[in-house]
């Protein structure tokens, strides 16, 4: 690293003057010495910095310096040795730029021209296991074909760093942060992958687990071992005082298989953190070296080329006690802190909160325009309000839920998502469940009788996910098909509900390609896969229902869809030509252009995708999404069109049958499950 010297607002470089004055105006003096002092320190002790390849770098530290330092003292200033941390700090970020390929480099500078790039209605996702999907990275390759066909561009990977044999959480125990699972490959592997995603114009999403190691992590083995250092990365204690003090504000994930929020560790007597599962030790971000570590961690992973990044489990990072250990304040300073330092060395990765929690916390993970945090966060709230829209026919505690939730900071989008890898949570607000007519007790018991097939008439298969048999609370697994009802219909060989279940499937899907957000289609949805019962033959995995959801792909299947009229090439063909015309019509581009719209019809739901941009003739261009939520046709008035502007006449025009609307007796009819994406004109 060249010395470094403050002069009038320049850093200066032997050979290479930079204008941070003029490329920052509020780069305070005060912040400019304390960078100049911190590059200087770490020049002495790790070498010099190639200014020909750092400008980049160096505008975009000098851009952040400021925040980074002071998120990062808000958090370890009373740390010994903190400035020692700092230090390190920004020597993991200089390594992170260093080793970041040109390429790479070069995709950042063209991201950065363009910072609402993920918000393109172009970009459609699905996740997956490639394990399930396609034996392991390479098998991954070859099935790339498959999944452009579908109208996908962006694979988001569940978990595939190393992790034990046994006691791995379907990935989420990481071993070692910078290895694959063996049997899926190796970094060479998806290397490899990612440049061919590349060609393709596909992107890559990635977790990091963020929270937690498995106990069989170097760090954690170290600590096993009786290393005070490695002690110290993890919530380790001698007795069960402290621990206790934790335990009588921390709520229990999994109640049925994994009580308390800490194990015993017989060959030190000790006890440790483990909010998930015993085998699960939860990292200590108190510690400023754990956080410099992670971070390490999370720019190695950007630097083989991945574009967005999923923080797993980001609401639990920070434990205090005498609080719940989730969205504590300080977890938000983290990712802030996390989301500036990424910005320095690679701006063009793009972040996903994994924060499954009460629909006001959620939004509070996107960040504000100020101070930003993640840039895309789960729709937990929608995906949940889908399916109990479907089990009650009505869309009210949707149209109440959805319109109090809080708005999100411009250029920040949803994963609009209808099943996932995970369990479906029933974290209504109680006081919008009686609002709407229900008694919340009660309703949550309705629908988890609805979804496990309890109920009457209920055609979904689905089952119970960590059942508290004193308070009632449970979660729901199953399959997005088998809980929409094609298994049941299929094992009775009843034609009509089998009819209805693929009618619902497409509008599950068609809701969340339209709605605001980046659509996430679950692996085997595309084609109606059934839950598989497998997982009930397996010791480790019987007691976890989620592995019902998580069956291997049926490429078996897969080929039918080219069999016209067969369930799978409906339910195929459908969702690919919903991809197509979200890539082809840009109202479909996530600019917080997505309004709830008052319909007098209690079983459908109404909304609008509307252009911020007039056209030359002053007119907005806008569709007019409705969703018929009912088993039985629907009426409703023509006046919903006139409030937005239609002109009643033929001209009005479903983009997705590309014909009129039905009418009857001069109201709009919708079939059962069936769906509207109106226009005036084709766009």
């Amino acid at each position: 690293m060249q010395c470094l010297s403050k002069n009038r607002g320049y850093l200066i470089a032997t050979g290479c003057i930079l204008q941070v004055w003029h490329i920052i105006p509020m780069y305070r003096a005060s912040d400019n010495r304390l960078l100049v002092d911190s590059l200087n320190r770490i020049e002495r002790k790790y070498g010099k910095l190639n200014h020909k390849h750092g400008r980049d770098f160096i505008i975009r530290l000098s851009a952040n310096f400021s925040l980074i330092r002071e998120l990062f003292m808000s958090l370890y200033g009373k740390v010994h040795k903190s400035e020692k941390h700092f230090d390190e700090l920004i020597k993991v970020l200089y390594e992170g730029y260093h080793l970041r390929p040109k390429e790479l480099k070069s995709s950042d500078r063209n991201r950065e021209k363009d910072p609402n790039w993920l918000l393109s209605q172009k970009w459609v996702g699905m996740s997956l296991y490639p394990e399930h999907f396609s034996g392991n990275l390479k098998g991954l390759e070859n099935k790339l074909d498959y999944l452009q066909d579908l109208g996908i561009n962006l694979v988001h990977l569940m978990p595939i760093l190393k992790t034990p044999e046994l006691n791995n959480d379907g990935g989420y125990a990481v071993s070692d942060y910078r290895k694959i699972n063996p049997a899926l490959g190796d970094m060479s592997d998806l290397r490899r992958l990612i440049r061919n995603l590349r060609k393709r114009g596909m992107l890559i999403a990635f977790d990091l687990v963020l929270n937690h190691t498995s106990d069989q992590h170097k760090w954690a083995k170290k600590a096993l071992k009786g290393d005070k250092k490695y002690q110290n990365y993890y919530y380790i204690f001698h007795d069960r005082t402290i621990p206790d003090q934790y335990e009588a504000h921390m709520p229990e994930i999994f109640p049925e298989t994994a009580p308390g929020n800490f194990s015993y560790l017989p060959e030190r007597r000790k006890w440790v953190m483990t909010v998930f599962h015993h085998y699960q030790w939860d990292l200590n971000y108190r510690n400023p070296e754990v956080f410099v570590k992670i971070l390490e961690t999370l720019l190695f992973l950007a630097n083989q080329g991945i574009d967005i990044l999923r923080l797993d489990a980001v609401p639990y990072l920070w434990k205090e006690i005498g609080s719940s250990c989730q969205n504590h304040e300080k977890a938000h300073t983290l990712v802030k802190l996390i989301r500036r330092c990424t910005e320095v060395v690679s701006p063009g990765v793009k972040f996903i909160a994994e924060a499954i929690v009460a629909p006001n916390e959620v939004v509070k993970y996107l960040g504000q325009d100020d101070e930003p945090e993640c840039d895309i966060a789960y729709h937990a709230t929608l995906m949940a309000l889908i399916w109990n829209s479907l089990a009650t026919t009505k869309v009210r505690l949707l149209y109440r839920s959805l319109s109090k939730l809080p708005s999100k900071p411009f250029g920040t989008t949803w994963i609009t998502y209808g099943r996932c890898h995970d369990d479906i949570g029933l974290g209504f607000d109680d006081e919008d469940i009686y609002q709407t007519g229900y008694d919340a007790k009660m309703h949550r018991e309705f629908l988890l009788n609805y979804f496990t097939g309890k109920f009457p008439r209920s055609q979904a298969k689905g089952a119970l996910f960590m059942h508290n048999p004193i308070t009632g609370d449970a979660r729901i697994s199953g399959s997005l098909a088998s809980l929409a009802g094609l298994e049941k219909s299929m094992e009775d060989k009843n034609i009509a509900q089998t009819e209805l279940a693929i009618k619902r499937i497409i509008l599950i899907h068609a809701l969340i390609l339209s709605y605001g957000g980046l659509p996430m289609i679950y692996s085997g949805d595309e084609i109606g896969l059934l839950n598989d019962y497998q997982y009930l033959d397996s010791p480790e995995k019987e007691k976890d229902s989620r592995w019902m959801h998580r069956a291997a792909m049926d490429w078996k299947a897969a080929k039918k869809r080219s069999e016209s009229g067969s369930i799978t090439s409906r339910i195929f063909t459908a969702i690919q030509h919903l991809i197509e015309l979200r890539k082809t019509t840009e109202l479909w581009a996530d600019f917080n252009n997505t309004n709830l719209e008052y319909c007098d019809n209690p079983h459908i739901l109404v909304f609008s995708r509307s252009s911020a941009v007039e056209s030359a003739d002053g007119s907005v261009s806008r569709i007019l999404v409705m969703m018929n939520f009912d088993k039985q046709p629907q009426l409703t008035g023509q006046e919903i069109l006139l409030r937005k502007g239609f002109i009643l006449n033929e001209g009005v025009y479903d983009l997705y049958s590309e014909g009129p609307l039905n009418y009857h007796n001069g109201n709009i009819e919708m079939q059962p499950y069936q769906f509207y994406l109106i226009t005036e004109n084709p766009i």
